[in-house]
Formats: structure tokens, sequence, C-alpha cells
């Protein structure tokens, strides 16, 4: 079973439990909030900008544009030029949190996970939750277990 069987899966479950579309668009609002919950506690545990409010909100807010586009789809618009603009909005939210200080720059995991976010809501907006929820597992693995492979690496 690849991914994209699980996501239709899923979304036929989904169909069958809450019923119309509204329902839907509610289960995309809590995804987006408990995956974006998830990122933002492993930020905000490590004290780092972003924290769990921030990156709630970037992940409903993506998961609720795209979802806004794709409706749009009747001839009127094109749902890839909604994407295409959120990925600039987040690219320009992700580089205010990159700075310099002393010569190092600072920011760039932040930044890095913003886009994760972004990544995560648009999924969701689009009704790959499977998709959605493999990619908030392995961006929280790897933002909780670099620090040790780094430093196993750096002591050999």
């Amino acid at each position: 079973m690849n991914m994209q069987d699980f996501s239709f899966d899923l979304k036929s479950l989904l169909l069958v439990l809450f019923g119309d579309v509204t329902n839907i668009f509610m289960l995309k609002v809590i995804l987006a909030s408990i995956c974006g919950f998830l990122f933002g506690v492993e930020r905000q545990k490590r004290d780092k900008p972003f924290g769990v409010r921030t990156c709630i909100l970037v992940c409903v807010g993506t998961a609720f544009f795209i979802s806004i586009g794709k409706s749009l789809t009747g001839g009127v618009a094109d749902p890839t030029r909604v994407l295409g603009q959120v990925i600039t909005g987040i690219g320009f939210l992700g580089g205010g949190v990159i700075f310099s200080q002393n010569g190092n720059i600072k920011g760039i995991t932040s930044a890095s996970v913003v886009w994760m976010l972004a990544a995560v809501g648009a999924a969701i907006g689009l009704e790959h939750f499977g998709k959605a929820i493999f990619t908030t597992v392995f961006g929280l693995a790897i933002l909780i277990f670099s620090d040790k492979l780094e430093n196993f690496f750096t002591r050999y």
C-alpha cells in the first residue's frame, strides 16, 4: 500500500465518519492544528522562535488558503497559483527569523520549520492526509534526533 492509497482510504473513512464537506473542512483545521502543535511544542521546548501558537496558525492558515484555492477550480481559478503565493508568503515569514549575531547565522532551522509547516498545511488543504501525517512525524524525528546524531559524529 502506498501513501496515495492511504490518503484515499483515510479520506473515505473521514467522509463516512464526518459526512459533508463542512465537517471535512473542520477536520482539516483540527488535523492542521495538531500537526502545528506538535512542531510548536518541539520549537518552544528548545526556546526557539515559532512556538506553539505560531506553528498552529501557520499550518492552519496554509491549509485554509489551499482549501479555498482548491474550491475555486470550477474554471475560475488555478489552485497552483494559490499554492505559489502561499509559498512566497511563507518564505517572507521564514526570512524574518534569520539573523546574524557576531558573524554567526541564526534561525535557519526555525525558517525551515516554517517551510515544513506550510508543506504539511498544503497537504492537508489538498486532502493528502497521510502525506501530512508522515511529513509531520518525519520532520519531528529530524528535529528531535538530529542533535544526537550530530553529537555522535563530532565525537569521532
